[in-house]
C-alpha cells in the first residue's frame, strides 16, 4: 500500500526500466520520455510512455468494505486498487527502422523483467516532484502485462489524441497499484491480563442452563414440551425421564410409589419392554396357531362327508328284507351266496 504518488511513481519507474534495458541492440542515444506522443514526431530516437487510463482493480475493488462502524469509527484504513494503461510509441528514422528496433526493445524489456523492481522504484522516488513516495515499501508489487487491442479498439484510442498521428505503439497494463487512506484506525488496546473462569451450572455467578423451545428436540435427541426436556420415549411409550411440569421433570417411581434416579429407572423401563414384547409374541403365535387348526377343521370333516358319499353311491341297491321262518322279519339285507338259505340247494 501506498500513498496518492504511487501512479506517477510507477510510469516514472517504467520509463527508467526501458532506458536501462536498451543495450544491446540499440547502440544509440535515446530519449525516453514520460509524455503523450507528439503531434509532430521526432526524428531522432525517441520512446514515449503515456498512461491513458486508470481502471478500478475488478478483484479487490471491495475488499474493503466496510472500513467504518455504525457510529462513524474507523476499523479499517481504506485502500483503492487500482490498474495502469500505458501507451508506448517509439519514433525514429524510418529508413532504418528505428521505431521497430526501439519497440522490439520494450517488448524484451518488459517480458524479461514484468515485476517492477524495487530499487528503480527508489530511484524514480528521488526526482524532486515524487519526494516522499513510499511505493517502495508496499507489500503488493507491480506487475506489466500486455493488452491485446484490435484495428477498432487502436483506432478509438488514436481517435482520443487530438491531431496526433498514428504511430508504432504497444500497450501495457501495471496491475495492482493500491493507494491508502490518510486516515489511520485506531489501535485495539493490547490484553493486559488474560482471565478466564470456570463455573458449574447451578453455582453462583455461573449462566443459567439453555433451554430448547417448546416442541423442539434437543441435541441428543429428546423431546421438549410444556417449557422442558421431556427426555427419550421407552418403548412402551412412556418419557425416559417422565412427563415435565412447570419446566422441570419429574421422576418415575417404581411399584412401591419410590421415586427411581435415572439408571434404575431405565433398567426397570428395559424389564417392562422386555416383558412386554415377549407377551406380545406369545399372544400372536397363539392366535395364529388356533387360526390354523380351525382352518384345518372343516376341510377334513367335508373330506369325510364326500368319501361316504363315494362308497354310498358304489354299494348296489339293497333288497327286500326277508322274514324266517317263523315270519320274523330279518335284520338286514338278503346276500345272494347262490344256495338257498332254507334247503341249501342250489337254485
Amino acid at each position: 500500500m501506498s500513498n496518492a504518488l504511487a501512479i506517477a511513481t510507477v510510469t516514472q519507474a517504467l520509463a527508467l526500466l526501458l532506458e536501462n534495458n536498451l543495450r544491446p541492440e540499440i547502440d544509440m542515444a535515446v530519449s525516453v520520455e514520460t509524455r503523450r506522443p507528439p503531434a509532430e514526431p521526432p526524428t531522432e530516437p525517441t520512446l514515449t510512455v503515456f498512461l491513458y487510463q486508470v481502471t478500478p482493480n475488478a478483484s479487490l475493488r471491495n475488499s474493503d468494505l466496510p472500513t467504518r462502524a455504525s457510529d462513524g469509527t474507523l476499523l479499517k484504513r481504506p485502500a483503492a486498487p487500482l490498474d495502469l494503461h500505458f501507451l508506448i510509441s517509439a519514433f525514429g528514422e524510418e529508413t532504418e527502422l528505428v521505431g521497430q528496433r526501439l519497440l522490439g526493445t520494450v517488448i524484451r524489456t518488459l517480458h524479461e523483467i514484468p515485476v517492477l523492481p524495487r530499487e528503480l522504484i527508489e530511484e524514480a522516488a528521488r526526482r524532486p516532484y515524487l519526494a516522499g513516495s513510499d511505493l517502495a515499501d508496499a507489500i503488493q508489487k507491480v506487475r506489466f502485462t500486455p493488452t491485446q487491442m484490435d484495428v477498432d479498439e487502436t483506432s478509438k484510442l488514436w481517435g482520443m489524441l487530438y491531431q496526433t498521428p498514428y504511430a508504432l505503439s504497444v500497450c501495457y497494463q501495471a496491475a495492482l497499484v493500491l493507494i491508502d487512506g490518510r486516515e489511520k484506525p485506531v489501535p485495539a488496546k493490547p490484553v493486559e491480563r488474560p482471565e478466564v473462569h470456570v463455573y458449574p451450572f447451578g453455582a453462583p455467578g455461573a449462566p443459567e442452563v439453555p433451554e430448547a423451545a417448546e416442541g423442539s428436540e434437543a441435541a441428543d435427541g429428546s423431546r421438549v414440551a410444556d417449557g422442558g426436556p421431556a427426555g427419550r420415549e421407552a418403548p412402551d411409550g412412556t418419557p425416559d425421564s417422565g412427563r415435565t411440569a412447570g419446566g422441570k421433570a419429574v421422576g418415575r417411581k417404581d411399584r412401591d410409589g419410590k421415586p427411581q434416579d435415572g439408571k434404575a429407572a431405565g433398567a426397570s423401563r428395559g424389564r417392562a419392554a422386555g416383558t412386554s414384547t415377549r407377551a406380545a409374541r406369545k399372544a400372536a403365535a397363539g392366535v395364529g396357531g388356533a387360526g390354523t387348526r380351525a382352518a384345518k377343521k372343516p376341510a377334513t370333516g367335508q373330506g369325510q362327508e364326500q368319501g361316504q358319499a363315494q362308497r354310498k353311491a358304489a354299494k348296489p341297491a339293497s333288497a327286500p328284507a326277508r322274514s324266517d321262518a317263523d315270519g320274523t322279519p330279518g335284520a338286514g339285507p338278503a346276500q345272494d351266496t347262490g344256495t338257498d338259505s332254507g334247503t341249501g340247494k342250489e337254485g
